[in-house]
């Protein structure tokens, strides 16, 4: 991008109380971002700019010249050359920008963007909505929400599309990462986190190894200037494009009063599917998945649901609804079967459950109980959780 360029869109994102609304309008009456600064305040006032605004983009903002140096010295660290990630900036008159984000009410004027160079040096399309799906959730998952995320979002892009998250602790996290588990397509971003900070930061700090392995088969973006804090009310807005990037989104658990119903209603006033896992009818996580489809979101058991709901074919050989993504239906690998636990798991059901309730209704000893609930665990069938409860996984 020309500096000139670069200079008049930051110009146009740091002044004082222009909304991006006004900013959109003001774009659509004279073009480009150079041309708005050319306007007297008179004439932006004529295209629907208030006194203040008009004053507002008539004047150079203070942070100016800091932000503009802070944003060349970020697009020019060393990268893509030693096989890192490049840097760019994709603003609305960019032949790049997304097109799903356009169609949306409130498209950010511009995108940060930080991955894999094929994708930020145009090489490959950056964000091919029709091929990515929105995989969020709880930041407090259950063992088994924090697997399905994983065990979802690997068969999805086992199939081609990339996932789109949000970098959050839990559900997204467990998504990127199952994504990532084996990035496949070339051509697509395995998976895209949208970010609610700017991208010379990492929030939740956790998530620093994880946000570089994004970077490298993928691709992190945020709509935030460089140096923006994890600031809260940032979060809930940067879903708009999660749900805008992505076809569907898929909630895999949610409390009633959560985040991830915000990106399902976005992704339904969007025009887009939206997509639910149901759960235990104990577990808080569950309610709002629950609620969704109360709403008219679509209830699905296995990756195989989407795919279908979507018309996409799964990876390799022909539908099999027991993919290992979620709960497997009866009779396809969901009953206990035969061995020597069997009736253990028979007993924890796929609700969390005390070691004492299973104790009494197994009728075993407390130390044959323990072993075999650490054996069950070490094989990836059992997961312990806080408060001394058991809950069985999907796979068991």
């Amino acid at each position: 991008m020309h500096p000139e360029e670069l200079t008049a869109w930051l110009r146009l994102t740091l002044s004082e109380g222009v909304g991006s609304t006004t900013a959109r309008r003001l774009l659509a009456a004279f073009g480009l971002p150079q041309a708005i600064f050319r306007q007297s305040e008179a004439a932006l006032q004529a295209c629907g700019a208030t006194a203040a605004q008009a004053r507002a983009l008539c004047s150079e903002p203070e942070a100016l010249a800091a932000r503009i140096e802070g944003a060349r010295q970020w697009l020019a660290l060393p990268g893509a050359e030693g096989g890192g990630p490049a840097r760019g900036i994709v603003t609305l008159g960019d032949a790049r920008y997304p097109r799903s984000l356009l169609e949306t009410e409130d498209p950010p004027l511009l995108l940060y963007v930080l991955g894999a160079p094929r994708f930020v040096e145009g090489e490959c399309e950056p964000f091919p909505s029709s091929r990515c799906l929105a995989v969020v959730g709880s930041r407090n998952p259950t063992a088994q929400g924090a697997d399905n995320a994983r065990q979802f979002a690997r068969a999805l892009r086992a199939a081609g599309l990339g996932i789109v998250s949000g970098l959050a602790l839990g559900v997204d996290a467990a998504a990127h990462e199952g994504a990532l588990d084996d990035p496949g397509d070339a051509s697509v971003p395995a998976t895209i986190a949208v970010v609610g900070t700017g991208l010379d930061r990492v929030y939740p700090r956790r998530n620093l190894d994880l946000a570089r392995r994004i970077a490298q088969h993928g691709l992190i973006v945020s709509e935030y200037p460089l140096g923006t804090p994890p600031l809260p009310p940032n979060f809930p807005r940067r879903n708009r494009i999660i749900s805008g990037l992505s076809q569907g989104t898929l909630v895999v658990e949610a409390a009633l009063a959560s985040g991830s119903l915000i990106t399902a209603r976005l992704a339904a006033e969007q025009g887009r599917e939206v997509f639910a896992i149901p759960g235990s009818i104990h577990a808080p996580q569950s309610r709002g998945c629950h609620a969704l489809i109360r709403q008219g979101a679509k209830l699905v058991e296995s990756a195989q649901d989407v795919l279908e709901e979507l018309r996409m074919p799964a990876a390799g050989a022909a539908p099999d609804r027991s993919d290992g993504a979620g709960v497997p239906p009866e009779g396809e690998g969901g009953e206990a079967g035969s061995g020597p636990h069997a009736d253990l798991l028979e007993a924890l059901g796929f609700d969390p459950v005390s070691f004492d309730a299973l104790q009494a209704r197994t009728g075993r000893d407390t130390a044959g109980l323990q072993v075999a609930l650490l054996e069950l665990e070490l094989e990836g069938r059992v997961a312990r959780l806080p408060g001394g409860l058991f809950q069985r996984m999907g796979r068991g």
